[in-house]
C-alpha cells in the first residue's frame, strides 16, 4: 500500500460494503453500481469493500465478480479527477487457495489496495491449513483478515489462530465481525500481543458499532483502538456514519465519554436488528440492506442472485419504524441522485 492510503487505514474510516445493484429482472445495473458508488465518496467515505458479504458471495457464480470490481474502480477513477483525496479500495477474496490468488492477483491488477479475505469456503478445513492459504494470498496482496460471523458463513477460530495470524508479515488489518464480545477480545488480544502496531482494526459488530469505536481496549500494559469500521450497516446512512466517527475521534481520549454516546450505540443496534433481520437469524441481512438504498432510489430493487433470498415476513414494517426513528441520508441522497445517475 501507498503510504497515504496506510495512514489513512491506520487512523481509522468508513468503509461501507457494497451491495449488488439488481434489476427487477435480476440482471446487473452498472448504472446503479456506479451512482452508489458516487454516494458512498460524495458522503465522505474513506473507502469501499466490493465482492463481499453484502455484495454476495454469488456474483462468482454468475461471472460478476471481475465486471462489479471493475466498474467499481473505474468510478472511482473518474470521480478522483474532479475531487482527489485518498480513498481505499477493499476487494473481497474468497474460494480455495486457487480461486482466492486468482481473485487476489485481478483485484490488485485494478488497483485495489487490499483483499478483506473470507474464509468461509474452506471453514472445514483446520486452523493450520487456513493460516498456510491466509499466508499464500498475502503473498499477492495485503491482507484485511476478516472474523465472519457464523450465520453469514463464517466459523469460530481460537485465540492462538489469531496470534499466527498476525504473524503473517503483510497483514494489514482485520475486520471483526464476530457479533460476540468474547470473539472480538480473542482479535484485540492478539493484536496487542503480537506487537503489531501496523495491523488496524477495524469494527465489522454491526451491533455494537459505537462501543467498539469508542472503548480503549487495555491487555498486558498496552491500548489499542478499533479505529474505524467496515459495514455493511454503513452501506446505508454513509454520510452519517462519515459524520459520527468523525465525532466519536474527538471525544475519544476525553476522561469521561458523554452518556448520549450509550443511547446512539441502542438506536443504532436497534436499527440494524431490523435491517439485517436479527429476529429471524439474519436471513434477510442483504435483501435488508438493499431494500434501504430502493427506498432512496440508489438501487432499482431489492433482489439478490439468489431468489429465495428475501426479506423476511415483518422486516419491511420494522425498516420503516427505524427509518422514522433514525437521522438519515434522504436529504443528501435527494439532492444529488439524478447526477450520480447520470454522469458517464
Amino acid at each position: 500500500m501507498d503510504s497515504a492510503a496506510q495512514t489513512q487505514l491506520q487512523e481509522g474510516t468508513v468503509i461501507p460494503a457494497s451491495p449488488l445493484a439488481l434489476t427487477e429482472d435480476r440482471e446487473w445495473s452498472s448504472q446503479h453500481q456506479r451512482a452508489l458508488t458516487r454516494y458512498y465518496y460524495d458522503a465522505g467515505a474513506g473507502g469501499i469493500a466490493v465482492g463481499v458479504h453484502t455484495t454476495q458471495f454469488a456474483i462468482r457464480d454468475h461471472k460478476l465478480y471481475e465486471p462489479v470490481l471493475s466498474c467499481v474502480a473505474e468510478t472511482i477513477d473518474m470521480r478522483q479527477k474532479t475531487d482527489p483525496r485518498t480513498f481505499l479500495r477493499i476487494a473481497g477474496i474468497c474460494g480455495d487457495t486457487r480461486q482466492a490468488s486468482q481473485e487476489a492477483r485481478f483485484a490488485k491488477s485494478i488497483g485495489y489496495h487490499a483483499g478483506l479475505l473470507t474464509t468461509n469456503m474452506i471453514r472445514e478445513k483446520s486452523e493450520s491449513e487456513i493460516l498456510e492459504h491466509c499466508r499464500t494470498i498475502a503473498d499477492v496482496i495485503p491482507v484485511f483478515g476478516f472474523y465472519l460471523h457464523p450465520a453469514a458463513g463464517g466459523r469460530l477460530y481460537s485465540h492462538q489462530f489469531w496470534l499466527d495470524f498476525c504473524e503473517i508479515p503483510n497483514v494489514i488489518a482485520i475486520k471483526i465481525a464476530a457479533f460476540n464480545r468474547y470473539q472480538t477480545l480473542d482479535v484485540v488480544r492478539a493484536v496487542i500481543a503480537s506487537g503489531r502496531d501496523d495491523i488496524a482494526l477495524y469494527t465489522g459488530n454491526d451491533d455494537n458499532i459505537i462501543n467498539d469505536l469508542l472503548t480503549p481496549f487495555h491487555f498486558d500494559g498496552k491500548q489499542k483502538w478499533i479505529v474505524g469500521g467496515l459495514l455493511g450497516q454503513w452501506a446505508v446512512w454513509t454520510q452519517r456514519a462519515a459524520t459520527m466517527l468523525e465525532q466519536i475521534k474527538q471525544v475519544r481520549h476525553q476522561t469521561a465519554i458523554p452518556a448520549h454516546w450509550l443511547t446512539a450505540n441502542a438506536s443504532l443496534t436497534d436499527a440494524n436488528a431490523a435491517i439485517f433481520d436479527a429476529a429471524n437469524g439474519f436471513s434477510g441481512c442483504v435483501p435488508g440492506v438493499n431494500e434501504m438504498l430502493r427506498r432512496v432510489g440508489l438501487l432499482p430493487s431489492n433482489l439478490c442472485l439468489n431468489p429465495s433470498e428475501t426479506l423476511s415476513d415483518g422486516q419491511a414494517s420494522e425498516l420503516d419504524r427505524v427509518t422514522a426513528d433514525q437521522r438519515t441520508d434522504d436529504h443528501f441522497i435527494a439532492q444529488n441522485l439524478d447526477r450520480w445517475l447520470s454522469e458517464t
